[in-house]
């Protein structure tokens, strides 16, 4: 049986793992002009979470059902995100998830942060992730569906401090996007990092220019 309660708190934007620092592509593509007011948000979110859905939860279900094949999925991750920004993202993030974990939660995780440095993982933050809450005894649809939340609360919290929609309506947007989170999460909780796909390669490519843009509030 999961606990409810530590979804909960690892869900809670005041838990710690530095997420809001990154905008997940999004600050790349207002500035490039693909991204404008909410109608242009609502298809971005839309890419994002199906990327997170073909691109993410493979590596996380893997993770989470064989915690023991954890170096191999880090390097899956490794060779599949050929976006040096998207990269770069996923181990800053994981890195961080899993330092914050192993220090909240000490006796089930820290073990797992010792094992990952004595592998020299390079801190991929999907498969840590899965890794992460199959430790914490979170079961894998809450971790899958945490995962997809928590993604889509990042873009739509990075869109408020960029000014493209307010607080009351990125929580109205995260409402909407309902349906959505549950037609990525029936489509996409089964795949096996076989089907590991790149879905939104445009978003891929402007994200890229992270590095390039003249402005940056965000690390990616």
């Amino acid at each position: 049986m999961g606990y409810p309660w530590r979804v909960l708190q690892l869900a809670d934007s005041g838990f710690p793992t530095g997420g809001f620092a990154h905008s997940g592509g999004l600050e790349a593509a207002v500035q490039q002009g693909e991204v404008r007011g909410r109608e242009g948000l609502e298809r971005f979110v839309r890419e994002l979470l199906w990327q997170a859905g073909h691109g993410a939860l493979p590596l996380l279900s893997e993770a989470w059902r064989e915690p023991s094949s954890l170096e191999t999925l880090d390097a899956r991750a490794e060779a599949f995100l050929t976006n040096h920004v998207a990269n770069r993202a996923s181990r800053t993030q994981g890195r961080a998830f899993l330092d914050t974990c192993a220090r909240i939660f000490p006796e089930p995780v820290g073990p797992l942060r010792q094992s990952a440095r004595a592998a020299g993982l390079r801190y991929h933050h999907s498969p840590l992730f899965g890794a992460v809450l199959r430790a914490l005894d979170v079961g894998l649809s809450d971790a899958q569906q945490l995962h997809l939340s928590l993604t889509l609360r990042g873009a739509l919290s990075a869109a408020v401090r960029m000014g493209i929609v307010g607080t009351h309506e990125s929580h109205q947007l995260q409402h909407q996007c309902a349906p959505l989170l549950d037609e990525v999460f029936e489509a996409c909780a089964g795949l096996g990092v076989e089907s590991l796909a790149q879905t939104s390669p445009l978003m891929d490519l402007l994200g890229s220019t992270h590095d390039r843009l003249y402005s940056r509030l965000f690390l990616s």
